[in-house]
């Protein structure tokens, strides 16, 4: 299927549509539909209508709306919707040292914190192959801790470039969240901005920039899935926040 081509120049036929249901999340909505039917209707009418809640916040959970990411080559897009919680210096994740992956430097980390409420769908920062795909169990802290990112359940994603540059963002499983669902392997090619997994019920992903690249966002900013540019590869903007 092709997908449309849109401009800054053209925004004619762009209309607001309701966000499907991603299909890992059908069965959780139905399963929560279901319940509140038989509540209301045959067993316990209040429980009922607080099933009937708790399904509308099913769906909401797993929707998945269309994004329109921007297609420059250079640019890093967001792979999570959420709050930028963290801009800095680190050491590379450890499973990701060395020449197979991520290098020995400290990289410039963006971490961005899904609560509940947000869209769970993750999106690769960039086009490329997949190069690698690590799981690593643990444990299940606050994901908006600094810790969650050696403690937690997580995935390191891996996504090189046809130039050899390499970018990885880790999915990191929450207080609530109790699995991570790759869409993709190694191998695949993605587009920027393809949907490569879900993390189920609160999180955080991490993306760590090359060498030269400095973030365009500061902490405390919210971002889109495949569409906020968190940066732009080679450029070395300083930016600064006011909080109002």
């Amino acid at each position: 299927m092709s997908l449309p081509e849109l401009n800054n120049n053209n925004a004619s036929g762009i209309q607001w549509n309701w966000p499907s249901v991603i299909p890992d999340g059908r069965k959780f909505v139905l399963i929560a539909g279901v319940l509140a039917f038989l509540f209301t209707f045959f067993i316990w009418d209040e429980l009922g209508f607080a099933l009937i809640g708790l399904t509308i916040w099913v769906a909401a959970f797993f929707r998945d709306p269309v994004r329109v990411t921007p297609q420059d080559r250079n640019m890093i897009v967001a792979p999570a919707d959420g709050l930028v919680t963290f801009v800095g210096k680190v050491p590379p994740p450890r499973e990701l040292l060395g020449a197979d992956g991520l290098g020995d430097q400290p990289m410039t980390r963006v971490s961005i914190f899904m609560s509940v409420f947000d869209v769970h769908i993750n999106r690769s920062p960039i086009a490329g192959t997949i190069k690698q795909v690590i799981y690593i169990s643990g444990k299940f802290l606050n994901a908006d801790l600094d810790k969650a990112s050696e403690d937690n359940e997580r995935q390191h994603i891996v996504v090189e470039r046809d130039d050899g540059l390499r970018i990885g963002f880790t999915q990191i499983a929450g207080l609530v969240a109790r699995r991570i669902v790759p869409f993709v392997k190694p191998g695949d090619i993605v587009a920027a901005g393809q949907r490569v997994g879900l993390i189920r019920f609160g999180s955080r992903v991490d993306v760590f920039f090359p060498e030269g690249t400095a973030p365009r966002v500061v902490a405390g900013q919210r971002s889109v899935a495949g569409e906020t540019v968190l940066g732009v590869i080679g450029e070395m903007p300083v930016l600064r926040g006011v909080a109002q």
